[in-house]
Formats: C-alpha cells, sequence, structure tokens
C-alpha cells in the first residue's frame, strides 16, 4: 500500500533551520504532484508548498516564500522542504501529501503522511 513517512522534525530556536523529508513507497512517485501542509493546535489544516511530477510548477504560500524551499529527488522517492528562518508561528505539524493531478487543497490529496511535529522556541 502507498505510505509517506516524514522525518526531520524536532525543536529549534526562532532564526534556525530544518530539513524535512517525505520518503514515499506503493506508489511510482514520478507520476505524483507532492506538497506539504502544516497544521497548528486548533488550527486547520493549510498549505505550505507544493511540486509537480518533474520538480517544476513550484508554489509557496505567502507565509513560508523565502524561507522554505521544496525540492524532490524522483531517484529516492522522496521530497524534501528546507525550513530557514524558522518563526514561532511555523510551530505546527507537518504533512506530506501525494495527488495524481496537481495539489490544490486538502480535499483533493491522495495520500498523506503521518506528520512530524515541528515546534519553534522563541
Amino acid at each position: 500500500q502507498v505510505q509517506l513517512v516524514e522525518s526531520g522534525g524536532g525543536l529549534v530556536q526562532a532564526g534556525g533551520s530544518l530539513r524535512l523529508s517525505c520518503a514515499a513507497s506503493g506508489l511510482t512517485f514520478r507520476s505524483y504532484s507532492m506538497g506539504w501542509f502544516r497544521q497548528a493546535p486548533g488550527k486547520e489544516r493549510e498549505f505550505v508548498a507544493r511540486i509537480n511530477w518533474i520538480g517544476g510548477n513550484i508554489v509557496y504560500a505567502d507565509s513560508v516564500k523565502g524561507r522554505f524551499t521544496i525540492s524532490r529527488d524522483n531517484a529516492k522517492y522522496t521530497v524534501y522542504l528546507q525550513m530557514n528562518s524558522l518563526k514561532p508561528a511555523d510551530t505546527a505539524t507537518y504533512y506530506c501529501a501525494a495527488d495524481r493531478g496537481s495539489i490544490r487543497g486538502v480535499e483533493t490529496v491522495d495520500y498523506w503522511g503521518q506528520g512530524t511535529q515541528v515546534t519553534v522556541s522563541s
């Protein structure tokens, strides 16, 4: 079955960096657009970034633009999220997402990972 396994979360001070990874299995990775979402306590899950099957058409949420970078390695079946200049407002559980089409929102995602916690202290 399809599995998306995130790693790389943790506790970091404001201004620091983390790199999240999402390893996919059970699907033809290069056929899927990939993305990252996040959910803070008491809030709805929100879009962070997406990348198409060939590594193009990259889109970021305004709140992370210029600080986060999404990338993928189709040979390793892995998508990454490099997060720099982290802020306390970035604290959330980060979820990897896969979609056969274009990732447009929470409701259209085909597969989700289990999430990895990112906590940014002030």
